[in-house]
């Protein structure tokens, strides 16, 4: 058996990361098994129908290396992959069904039904259809009148469907609606489309979340109804925010698209994903894998029964692993789009820029979780700062003289270098400090402070290269005349 899994989006909103978890599985059981992962584009639901929808989707699963064998844009054998593009085959289906008794048409008014539905609230009972239209007779309703079909369920006894991480789970027939199967206007339900189309595709995994068990034995009655064998049901657990409620907009990112925007890898967050209800297996702590190690240590059967917990904190942490992890070169073509949106570099990049760049990726590279870290990290770099207060540019357990001082012997020593770069600079800078009686420590401070007006940054001489001499000495001098400044005012005030 040739595996054949799907992912069927409805294009009614951006896709959710608790659903690209669920593509995910989908798709390192189809790449494990050498099976097909096809995309069909579920667009039945015509009132809720989001223009751009499809293309978000399908650029979604591109940026996190997810393709598709089979789908609207690529075609196949079972084409075509769009649904409302289907409408003859589920028209079609639904007579049948109706032919054989199995079904019935139902031209009850929205208004008798909201009825009934409000009634059964009232009585605490659950809001079905009290099918009023089952056993009329069959020219009862027009076919060319305005009406819905609606499954015939059994009025007794109960469905069970096969799971194969929960086993079997019961579901009693009373309690299941006759659902309706084609609409007045000639669309589809979800429940028969679904149904149809993982038939006519020759779908052999149905790789799912746990909210569509309930609807499972609906889809195993249709499928007894048209006498086709159904295929393996698999329900994994829901993606919850770290309050246990399910992932929405107030726990931040919550598409795909999001994720992109705030500068995570798409290595990362698959990586991620791939481990939100799924492990290796006990005693493995390994968290950190490439696509190829998932694709050969991914077990459908290691999926866990408890939902999942979408933590920030370690996507944070395991997405600064993968940046490491990169070659600098591939880094830098990170980074490049990040200066570029935010106007630090123009496009194309010169060559003297380029140079700048690549001495640039490596003192970061430490200190960034997402890409767009880069822009408060760097941000010096690239445009004029604002001269910190006077009283942050004073060394620590200095006076205001000595930081003076410190600044002045500084631009002596800096301006005088033949090779402005790291390398030359640092030991001379630490001999200086031992010269102003000062800790190395104390004078880097001062001198960060003043070239940066950041506390906190990647290597001082490192960075120092990268600015450049001219504007490295201009901030130092500026640093100089805002303490002489203060000096100035404190003298007033003791005149």
């Amino acid at each position: 058996m040739t595996v054949r899994v799907r992912f069927a989006p409805s294009p009614t909103g951006h896709p959710h990361i608790g659903n690209i978890r669920t593509v995910v599985f989908n798709w390192l059981f189809a790449r494990q098994n050498n099976g097909k992962f096809i995309l069909r584009i579920e667009d039945t639901d015509r009132t809720r129908y989001v223009e751009d929808a499809v293309k978000v989707i399908t650029d979604s699963l591109t940026w996190l290396g997810l393709d598709w064998d089979e789908g609207p844009d690529k075609g196949g054998p079972y084409g075509p992959y769009t649904q409302s593009k289907r409408l003859d085959i589920y028209r079609e289906k639904a007579e049948e069904l109706v032919a054989k008794g199995l079904a019935y048409r139902c031209n009850c008014k929205p208004e008798r039904l909201e009825k009934i539905r409000e009634e059964n609230l009232a009585k605490g009972l659950n809001p079905m259809y009290d099918r009023h239209c089952r056993d009329l007779p069959p020219d009862a309703v027009a076919p060319n009148e305005p009406h819905v079909i609606r499954l015939k369920v059994p009025l007794e006894g109960t469905t069970t469907v096969h799971d194969e991480l929960k086993g079997d789970v019961t579901f009693d027939n009373t309690q299941i609606n006759d659902q309706i199967l084609l609409k007045t206007d000639g669309f589809p339900t979800y429940h028969l489309a679904v149904v149809v189309d993982d038939h006519m595709m020759d779908i052999t995994h149905i790789i799912r979340a746990d909210e569509w068990l309930p609807s499972t034995p609906k889809h195993v009655m249709l499928y007894e109804a048209f006498g086709w064998e159904p295929p393996i049901f698999i329900h994994v657990p829901l993606v919850l925010g770290q309050d246990g409620k399910k992932l929405s907009k107030r726990h931040g990112a919550v598409s795909i698209a999001d994720f992109h925007r705030q500068g995570y890898l798409p290595e990362a967050v698959f990586n991620f994903l791939s481990l939100l209800g799924w492990s290796p297996g006990e005693g493995d702590e390994q968290e950190i894998f490439t696509r190829e190690e998932l694709i050969e240590r991914f077990d459908i059967e290691r999926v866990n029964l408890a939902p999942a917990v979408f933590a920030y904190d370690k996507l944070d942490w395991m997405n600064g692993v993968h940046i490491r992890n990169m070659s600098e070169e591939d880094l830098l073509h990170k980074l490049i789009p990040v200066w570029q949106e935010v106007g630090f570099i123009s496009t194309p990049v010169q060559a003297e820029m380029l140079r700048k760049l690549e001495k640039l990726v490596p003192l970061v590279q430490e200190r960034l979780k997402t890409v767009r870290d880069v822009i408060p990290l760097t941000d010096f770099v690239f445009t004029d700062i604002e001269m910190l207060p006077a009283e942050e540019l004073i060394g620590k357990k200095m006076t205001v003289e000595q930081s003076i001082e410190a600044l002045q012997k500084t631009q002596a020593l800096l301006a005088t270098l033949v090779n402005f770069d790291d390398k030359e600079m640092e030991q001379p800078m630490r001999d200086l400090a031992t010269e102003l009686g000062l800790k190395a420590g104390q004078l880097f401070t001062i001198v960060r402070n003043a070239v940066t007006a950041k506390t906190v940054t990647p290597p001082l001489f490192g960075l120092l290269e990268v600015i450049g001499r001219e504007t490295t000495l201009r901030r130092l001098e500026q640093a100089e005349e805002t303490l002489k400044s203060l000096l100035d005012s404190q003298a007033e005030v003791t005149d």
